[in-house]
């Protein structure tokens, strides 16, 4: 690779102002070396003169500020990796240039323009390979309208890695998002954010709380393999929350997908959905889930459980499926194949093998269906079309 410096002198201590020039970094230390012989054959001896002077001479002649410094890299193929420029900066023999006031520029990836980057102030570094900006760096992906901002960045084309460091905050017409770091991948349109991200969404209107997030920007898609917490907002207000060991959130239409631990709190009615994998549609708002569910009210201390379930939010009404088994405050109990539970009028529909049991009095009731209300015992079973009869069991209390 080859790196072109083009600087204009500034001022040195001690030397001639040189005319504007443009040099190679490479050359930069020679030419250093030639100036400090000059002025030192130029200098009369004066055996007064005190050491301390000599100090200063050695000092400024590492130290040098220039104007209109541009920094361009190049591939093997001659296409360009970054270009940045600033209005001035100051050359180190530590840091090689420093200090860099107003810093703009691009960097490249297959000689296309990925992100441009500009900057109050930064300390710039470059290897050849990769390029580093400390200050308060912002970078503007032009295609998609990515800003991220920080306080460190680092370019590496050969991975097509670009790191933005310490305080990041992130921002496009989708997502907001602060957190510790965040990777990006510019041939991929990936984003990984890390350490104590908080990802806000516009539509849907969602917040999202974990320590690792991906963010594939042309799928509109964000991925948590990591413990996530989603809450959900309706005009800024919070309406239902979840929460999950891995989560993805499909932007574009709305649905978030719960896996590992899933868990979804509606706060109005309190109801909660427990599984190991749930379907949120948010725009239809539909609850779905394939895999064992329980579905619990908290308000009336009622649990229904199955082998796969539904919530309907917009009516209130709960449908599970498989293997039904439903809990009640009193200790009254339900199974069936199917049941269907209305929560705003708390009556339950049951369907297929109904078995209904209550403590007090102790009575179970077999039947084909069941309809009624599950919080005040008044529960109606029902045998099949074919004519069977509801079996009814009492059981004595012996001990009075």
């Amino acid at each position: 690779m080859n790196a072109v410096w083009r600087k204009k002198l500034f001022k040195t201590s001690r030397m001639k102002s040189l005319t504007h020039r443009a040099f190679s970094l490479c050359l930069l230390p020679c030419a250093l070396c030639l100036l400090t012989l000059i002025s030192c054959g130029s200098q009369k001896t004066n055996i007064d003169e005190e050491p301390v002077e000599n100090e200063s001479v050695q000092e400024d002649e590492s130290n040098f500020t220039f104007q209109g410094v541009a920094l361009e890299q190049f591939d093997e193929k001659g296409q360009p990796i970054w270009k940045v420029n600033a209005k001035e900066a100051k050359y180190t023999k530590e840091k090689q240039i420093g200090n860099a006031q107003n810093p703009y520029g691009e960097l490249y990836q297959d000689g296309k323009i990925v992100y441009k980057i500009t900057a109050e102030k930064a300390d710039i570094r470059q290897d050849g390979k990769q390029l580093f900006l400390k200050g308060k760096i912002v970078a503007t992906d032009p295609k998609n309208g990515v800003v991220l901002r920080g306080n460190e960045l680092e370019w590496r084309p050969k991975e097509d890695l670009m790191i933005v460091r310490n305080q990041i905050n992130g921002t496009h017409k989708q997502l907001q998002a602060v957190a510790k770091e965040a990777r990006v991948k510019t041939r991929e349109q990936r984003i990984d954010f890390s350490g104590g991200v908080v990802a806000k969404s516009v539509e849907p209107q969602l917040q999202m709380r974990t320590e690792e997030l991906t963010w594939m920007i042309e799928q509109e898609k964000l991925i948590g393999n990591r413990t996530m917490q989603i809450d959900r907002f309706k005009n800024n207000k919070l309406t239902d929350r979840g929460r999950g060991d891995a989560a993805e959130v499909f932007l574009k239409t709305k649905i978030v997908n719960i896996t590992k631990n899933a868990f979804i709190e509606l706060l109005d009615p309190l109801v909660q959905i427990a599984s190991n994998s749930i379907t949120w549609n948010i725009n239809a708002e539909n609850i779905k889930t394939n895999a064992p569910v329980k579905v619990v009210h908290r308000e009336e201390n009622i649990a229904v459980s199955g082998n796969r379930g539904e919530l309907k939010i917009p009516s209130d009404t709960v449908y599970v499926r498989g293997d039904v088994r439903g809990v009640g405050q009193k200790g009254q109990s339900i199974q069936s194949n199917n049941l269907t539970w209305f929560l705003n009028k708390q009556l339950v529909e049951a369907s297929g093998n109904v078995i209904y049991a209550q403590t007090d009095p102790q009575l179970t009731f077999k039947g084909d269906t069941a309809t009624g209300n599950f919080k005040t015992e008044n529960v109606v079973v029902k045998g099949g079309n074919s004519g069977d009869r509801v079996i009814t069991e009492i059981i004595p209390n012996f001990d009075n």
